[in-house]
């Protein structure tokens, strides 16, 4: 029986390259091996706790979505995609779930504690949004799931799931929900992906995205227009490349060849480094360099977008089949929860009718 492997990303917006090299290419990574069932969901539920005045944003943004999923390599033959405020189980598996974590344990939550703080919530705080961590132990032990690709800032949201499913088993005497672990990037640099400012995230809120859709001409102003060391103000001043976004970003991206292709007086990013440390090294030359592998990295995803753009309806016709299917698939977990904790009784009596 292959393990169960669940993502989602909230539709406020087209996704950018930080999910990219946060989830999005180690999904395709899973979907390719064949050893997985992997869900991936659209959380339009979870958008709504800080978008509810404005839900026609992430109606307009389900297509956007999907059409990043497809664009980036994941298929539909081989991954199950759905829409997560259409599933029955992810309303009632919360329920459940609430009683189990104290409003102290939710306020210590340090992934909740830095939104609220981007998101101005200090004193006008919604409900929904403080219990996002218990929704999203809902969305990920519906499924069953063991793997979890997730960035680092979501750990403890993950850490909170396993807590709540430990629980749940000890309580109930069962092991019906699994305990979900990680899989973070490949490259340590991708665990928390900065934005273009120098920002500590990458963000749709914040404005220093890059993203996948991005036009030619819009991502090489963005790359040139990128943060670097504030101190290198000379071509032959020292830089610094630690905590330089440019450099994160090679870190990330750059592989030999690209060297090979468009800056061969430099075997790799390590004497690119050197070189930029010890000044000598202007940002400009460094930016065209990113900005090469930058478009050839998103041209072909750009262009597949293009594509599958001038067929909205079958792509909308994905998400309805996913969804049906998992319905289907998060019903069992539901009814087996209600059964370990009792309240499968009144199905019971009517069956003996």
């Amino acid at each position: 029986m292959k393990k169960v492997v669940l993502t989602g990303d909230r539709p406020t917006g087209p996704l950018h390259i930080g999910h990219y090299v946060g989830s999005l290419q180690k999904r395709v990574q899973l979907q390719d091996s064949g050893e997985y069932e992997q869900f991936v969901m659209i959380a339009d539920l979870q958008a709504l706790t800080d978008n509810a005045d404005n839900p026609q944003k992430i109606k307009d943004n389900i297509i956007e979505v999907m059409l990043d999923y497809l664009a980036v390599g994941l298929d539909p033959n081989k991954t199950t995609f759905l829409l997560q405020s259409q599933i029955p189980a992810l309303y009632e598996l919360p329920m459940f779930y609430a009683n189990l974590v104290t409003v102290s344990r939710l306020q210590r939550n340090p992934t909740i504690k830095n939104e609220i703080k981007l998101r101005n919530f200090e004193n006008n705080l919604p409900v929904g949004f403080m219990t996002y961590p218990i929704s999203q132990a809902a969305d990920i032990t519906a499924f069953r799931a063991k793997y979890v690709p997730v960035g680092i800032d979501q750990l403890p949201m993950l850490e909170q799931t396993r807590e709540i499913v430990n629980s749940f088993n000890r309580i109930y005497k069962t092991d019906i929900l699994v305990e979900p672990e990680a899989i973070l990037p490949d490259k340590e640099v991708c665990y928390r992906f900065v934005g273009t400012d120098g920002n500590t995230k990458m963000s749709k809120s914040l404005g220093n995205c890059i993203y996948l859709k991005d036009s030619e001409e819009t991502i090489r102003k963005k790359i040139m227009g990128m943060y670097t060391d504030p101190n290198h103000i000379r071509v032959e001043d020292p830089g610094k490349t630690e905590n330089n976004p440019v450099f994160i970003y090679l870190e990330a991206f750059a592989k030999d060849s690209d060297f090979e292709k468009y800056l061969p007086e430099y075997k790799n990013l390590d004497e690119l480094k050197a070189h930029y440390e010890r000044g000598g090294l202007g940002d400009v030359v460094v930016k065209k360099f990113l900005n090469s592998i930058v478009q050839d990295l998103l041209r072909p995803i750009r262009e597949r977008r293009e594509i599958l753009e001038q067929n909205k309806s079958e792509i909308l016709e994905i998400l309805r089949k996913g969804t049906e299917y998992s319905i289907e698939y998060t019903n069992e977990t539901l009814e087996k929860v209600k059964d370990a904790i009792g309240l499968g009784y009144l199905n019971i009596n009517l069956n003996n009718k």
